[in-house]
């Protein structure tokens, strides 16, 4: 019978660490994962590395002095307003995972400041 107490006490801390890692760590992986499928999501629209790859390319293979530069004007307006959207999403999820990583300790100075 003296083994139920300890081992309500090990499953207590084991619980414990527990809830850590699956808030740090799995949490951290599922931010990190949803943060590069936003990122993909945008590199769908705007492409950024094959934009740079074909940046001197005419657009829509317009040959003439036109489109030549047209087509440098209009990939360089995607490329700046890609950048602003990828930088937006890594800012944004940058302080969800702050904010994320802030919850535990925060909750646990609100209990102990409040006794």
């Amino acid at each position: 019978m003296e083994f139920a107490p300890i081992y309500l006490i090990q499953r207590f801390f084991y619980r414990i660490g527990d809830f850590f890692h699956h808030w740090y760590v799995d949490g951290s992986r599922a931010i990190g994962d949803q943060c590069m499928l936003s990122l993909a999501g945008a590199d769908e629209s705007f492409a950024i590395a094959i934009t740079l790859r074909h940046f001197f390319e005419p657009l829509y293979k317009d040959y003439s002095a036109v489109g030549r530069v047209l087509g440098v004007i209009f990939r360089t307006g995607r490329i700046i307003v890609g950048s602003v959207v990828y930088l937006f999403i890594i800012v944004f999820f940058a302080i969800v995972y702050a904010v994320w990583l802030a919850i535990p300790p925060a909750i646990l100075f609100f209990i102990i400041r409040s006794k």
